[in-house]
C-alpha cells in the first residue's frame, strides 16, 4: 500500500529537476500522476516512461503556466483525463538574475508571471474541484530566496515570497472545505543549475550550511510526499524549510 493510493496529483514543470524527482516519488507512493511543461520534449517523454515504469497512470500536457486560460484550459483536459485533482503542486519556475538597478523590467516581469502568477492561475483552476470533493493539498515551491533574500535576484526572491505568502492565504480561505495550503523553501540543492556554478562557489555555499552539503532533490520530494499525503493532515499555512540549517 503506498501513501498516495487513488489519489491523483498535478506537477507543475515536472520535466527533470526537483518538480520530476517528487512526481516520481508521488508514483511510487501509487499516485497518477498529471504534469505539464512549456514543451513536452524528449525530456519529458523520459519523464513519463520512467512514471509509467510504477505501474500508474502518467500523463504530460504542454502549457504555458503563466497564462490564465491556457492554464484553466489544461487543468479542465486533465480533469477529463483522470476525473479529479487531489494534489498541485506549484514547481514550474525559471530564474532571470540581475542587480536591482540593472535588472530590466523583462526580467521582472517574466520571473513574476512564471514563478508567482502560474501558481495563481493553477491555484485559481483546481480549488473548485477540490471544494466539491472536500479535500486536497497544495504545495507551493518557494525558496531560501524568499526568506532571507538573495543578491542579483530581488525578482527571484520576491516571487518566492509571494508564494509562501499565497499559501498562507489560500490555507485560511480554503481549511472550512478541507484544503491544506503549503510550502516548501528547499536550500542549496545539488542539480543542474549548481554544478554548473565555479567549484568555488559551491565550496563557498557548502562552508555556510551546518549540515556542510548541499540537498538532493529526492530530500525535497520527500518532504513533498509529507504535505501531499495524510501524515500532514492538520498542517496547512506552513512553510517547511529544507536547507540543511542554512536559513533558521
Amino acid at each position: 500500500m503506498g501513501m498516495l493510493d487513488g489519489k491523483v496529483a498535478l506537477v507543475t514543470g515536472a520535466a527533470r529537476g526537483i518538480g520530476k524527482a517528487i512526481a516520481l516519488k508521488f508514483a511510487s507512493e501509487g499516485a497518477d500522476v498529471a504534469f505539464t511543461d512549456l514543451v513536452i520534449n524528449e525530456a519529458a517523454e523520459e519523464t513519463i516512461s520512467e512514471i509509467a515504469a510504477y505501474g500508474h497512470k502518467v500523463k504530460g500536457y504542454a502549457s504555458n503556466a503563466a497564462n490564465f486560460d491556457e492554464t484553466h484550459a489544461v487543468v479542465e483536459e486533465i480533469l477529463k483525463d483522470f476525473g479529479k485533482i487531489d494534489i498541485l503542486v506549484n514547481n514550474a519556475g525559471i530564474t532571470k538574475d540581475g542587480l536591482v538597478m540593472r535588472m530590466s523590467e523583462a526580467q521582472w516581469d517574466a520571473v513574476i508571471a512564471v514563478n508567482l502568477k502560474s501558481a495563481f492561475n493553477f491555484i485559481h483552476a483546481v480549488v473548485p474541484g477540490m471544494a466539491r470533493q472536500k479535500g486536497g493539498s497544495i504545495i507551493n515551491m518557494a525558496s531560501i530566496a524568499g526568506q532571507m533574500g538573495n543578491p542579483g535576484q530581488v525578482n527571484y526572491a520576491s516571487s518566492k515570497a509571494g508564494l509562501i505568502a499565497m499559501a498562507k492565504s489560500v490555507a485560511k480561505e480554503m481549511g472550512s472545505r478541507g484544503i491544506r495550503a503549503n510550502a516548501i523553501a528547499p536550500g542549496f540543492i545539488v542539480s543542474e543549475m549548481t554544478n554548473a556554478l565555479p567549484e568555488a562557489v559551491r565550496d563557498e555555499y557548502i562552508k555556510q550550511i551546518p549540515l556542510r552539503r548541499g540537498g538532493t532533490v529526492e530530500e525535497i520530494a520527500n518532504t513533498a510526499l509529507y504535505l501531499a499525503c495524510d501524515l500532514s493532515s492538520y498542517v496547512t499555512g506552513q512553510v517547511i524549510a529544507v536547507n540543511g540549517g542554512l536559513y533558521c
